[in-house]
Order: structure tokens, then C-alpha cells, then sequence
């Protein structure tokens, strides 16, 4: 193909997504869904004219894997922590978890009912739907209150690391016992401490590096770090998040002697250029992902009654357990949190990441569409029935961090 026609091809991509965040701004619209339509159309029209399908699919896991650290970083840097942030973070750490646990259980059994596959292959494939995704969460809930935002930020977040933390736990455990949770346990030690260190470095090269070009290495490094730990089967997604939330409360962590090795002032100054380009990033790779996922998508399987009914099962039991959660355990409202629990960028990820002896073929990719798709117009509708709008200066004011336009 036309070098030139493609740099059209893509550039029209761009500005199409770039209205997608203004309409989501107005209509609430999940911008993922509206790329992913696009992409859909764009396979439909190729396919009605018969031209070449492009092998693409093999570039969705390292656009899926760049996005996710992106994302988990662009919404670490949106995060300011201080004593009144506690009970917000303990609960929706605590949601997160344990809708996360629960929910992928409830999946594994419907799993389990369907194709009588083994459980521990049932949760394999349950652990990815069993995932919020930060991707499309962060830019959608621009425009809520500062509470009900924070809270569906921090869960979303913490369920993407939750959610990469127990499929590698059950991916690599072939019998769950007593050694494993301690040797899970051990693990997750030596990624806080390597988490630690690598802050510590970063930060150091930020605040001494003086040269204009030195984000992309910082981002660089991170994908560096995070590459090598899951090579290691550790959950480096951590590093990504705690490297976010140090850089954007460096007067918490950077106390004492850390004062003479890092300014605060001039790692404060750095910190407005690295979200600009982290959001933009984000904003970038989101694009190309879900286009590209639309369009690897067999049509056929929106028409397909198993599938479709596979995949209102699932959904049923996302929303069950969210609701027994935020009603009689956090007590907290249940508009729009209830519907806010969009399957995306990590459900995809994780879902190609199954391993071989895992895979069941009735979970079929048919199944990860549809549910993508539902909880995305559930989080419509819990977003339209939101009464509490902010000031539009502040929708505003966090929105420009999120994208050119807002956004695992």
C-alpha cells in the first residue's frame, strides 16, 4: 500500500478519535466504544469489497501492553495522596479486591457450567472479564464529583494490578497451597522494594538531567523495568503506579537526607511535561488498540445466540457482585458506581495472554466483544443517570491532563 495513503489512513484515525473524546465530553459516550465500532465498520467495508485482510492482530499485545503502563501512569500522576485520601483508598482498594475476587468466581462457575472445562482453566479465562479497566474508566468519570471520581480512579487502578497480580498467581500454580500464597507473598515484597529503588533513580534523573529530551527515557525505562519483571513473572505493573503516585507527591516521599539528592521545586516544574506527554501518549496508543481489536473481530459473533447469551450471563454476575459489594458492604451509592466496571484494554491483554493448557475454545473472542461492549453502554447508562455534575472549569482543567481530547 501507498506510504502516503496509509499516513492519510492514520491521520484520519486521530482527528475521528479526537472527536470521540469531544462527543463523550456532551453525550457520555464511551469514546472505546465509538473506536471500536469504527473499527468494526472498517473490517465490514473490506470485507465487502474482498481486499486483503493485513495480519495486525500480532501488533494488539504490544500496543495493549504500551497502553496499559500509559494509562496506569497517566492516572498515578492525577493522584494527590493526604491523611483524608485514606478512606478512599482503603475502600476502593477493598472494593477492587474483592469484587475482583468474587466476580472472577462467579465467571469461573458460569465457565465451568458451560463447557465442564477444568475449574483451574475456568478461572484462567475468568480472571481477564473479572477486570475493570482504567483505560476507559479515567476519562469517563471527568466530569463526577472529586469523591465519586477518586474512588472509581483507585479501583479501577488497583483492579488492573489486582486483577495481572492473581492471573499470574493462578497461571503459575498448578495446586494451591500454602507455599504458593507465601512465594506469592515474597514476590510481591521484592517488586515493592525494586519499586522503591527505581523511584529513587528515576526521580534522581528527572531532577539532574537537564537536557529538553528525557520523558520518553523515563518512560522507557519503566516499560524496561516492568518488560524484565513479567519475564520474572512479577507484577512490575506496581512500579508503574507507585513511580506515579511519588512523582506527583514528592513533598510526602521526598523527605530528610532524599532532599539534598532530589529538589522538590525542580521535579514539580518537570511534572506538568510529564503528564502532557504521558495523557497524549495514552491518548495515541488507545486509539490504534481499540481500532485494531474492532477490526480483528468476526462480526459474525454479535449474531451468534450462545454467544450473546454467554456473554449477558457474565455481565449479570459482574454487576451482581458490584452491587452486593457497594450495597451491603461499602454502603456507598450506587449510581453511577454500580455501572461503572468497563471490560477493556487489560480484559483484552490478559485474555491473549492465556496460556496454551488454559485456553477453552467455547470462551471464544466473540465472548470478550460482547462483554466489552455491554459493560461499555451499562457505563453509559450509569453515567446518564449521574444527577451531580461539577463546574465545567474543573471537567475542564482534568480533562486537558487526560488526552489532546480525555482518556486499560
Amino acid at each position: 500500500m501507498d506510504p502516503y495513503h496509509v499516513l492519510i489512513y492514520l491521520s484520519l484515525l486521530v482527528i475521528l478519535s479526537y472527536s470521540f473524546d469531544i462527543i463523550v465530553k456532551k453525550f457520555k459516550i464511551p469514546a472505546v466504544l465509538l473506536l471500536l465500532v469504527t473499527g468494526m465498520a472498517l473490517r465490514y467495508i473490506n470485507d465487502y469489497y474482498a481486499l486483503p485482510i493485513p495480519n495486525l492482530k500480532s501488533l494488539l499485545p504490544i500496543l495493549g501492553i504500551v497502553g496499559l503502563l500509559l494509562i496506569v501512569l497517566e492516572g498515578a500522576l492525577d493522584l494527590k495522596l493526604s491523611r483524608d485520601k485514606l478512606p478512599v483508598i482503603r475502600q476502593s482498594l477493598g472494593a477492587a479486591l474483592a469484587i475482583l475476587l468474587v466476580s472472577s468466581l462467579l465467571i469461573a462457575v458460569i465457565i465451568r457450567l458451560i463447557t465442564e472445562a477444568p475449574f483451574q482453566s475456568c478461572l484462567t479465562n475468568a480472571i481477564p472479564l473479572g477486570v475493570i479497566s482504567s483505560a476507559i474508566t479515567i476519562p469517563s468519570v471527568a466530569h463526577l464529583l472529586p469523591e465519586k471520581r477518586e474512588f472509581l480512579i483507585y479501583e479501577s487502578t488497583f483492579s488492573d494490578i489486582l486483577g495481572i497480580m492473581f492471573f499470574n498467581f493462578v497461571t503459575l500454580n498448578q495446586e494451591f497451597r500454602f507455599a504458593s500464597v507465601l512465594g506469592f507473598g515474597a514476590d510481591l515484597l521484592l517488586v515493592l522494594i525494586i519499586s522503591v529503588i527505581s523511584c529513587g533513580v528515576l526521580l534522581f534523573l528527572i531532577d539532574k538531567i537537564k537536557a529538553h529530551i528525557k520523558f520518553f527515557l523515563i518512560i522507557a525505562v519503566l516499560m524496561l523495568a516492568y518488560a524484565l519483571g513479567k519475564i520474572f513473572h512479577l507484577s512490575t505493573l506496581l512500579l508503574v503506579l507507585i513511580f506515579g503516585l511519588v512523582i506527583n507527591n514528592t513533598e510526602i516521599f521526598v523527605r530528610g537526607r532524599l532532599k539534598r539528592l532530589v529538589t522538590h521545586a525542580n521535579i514539580q516544574n518537570e511534572l506538568h511535561a510529564l503528564k502532557m506527554i504521558t495523557a497524549e501518549s495514552a491518548f495515541l496508543i488507545r486509539t490504534f488498540f481499540f481500532v485494531l481489536f474492532g477490526f480483528s473481530m468476526n462480526l459474525g459473533h454479535l449474531t451468534d445466540v450462545s454467544i450473546l447469551f454467554t456473554g449477558f450471563l457474565i455481565v449479570d454476575a459482574i454487576l451482581l457482585a458490584r452491587f452486593v459489594h457497594l450495597k451491603f458492604i461499602a454502603k456507598t451509592s450506587l449510581v453511577p458506581e454500580l455501572f461503572v466496571a468497563p471490560r477493556g484494554l487489560i480484559t483484552i491483554l490478559l485474555f491473549y495472554s492465556i496460556p496454551e493448557q488454559f485456553i477453552i475454545p467455547q470462551v471464544s473472542e466473540g465472548i470478550l466483544l460482547v462483554v466489552v461492549i455491554l459493560t461499555g453502554l451499562l457505563m453509559m447508562f450509569g453515567l446518564l443517570l449521574t444527577k451531580e455534575p461539577v463546574a465545567m472549569e474543573e471537567v475542564e482543567d482534568f480533562t486537558e491532563r487526560h488526552k489532546p481530547g480525555p482518556i486499560l
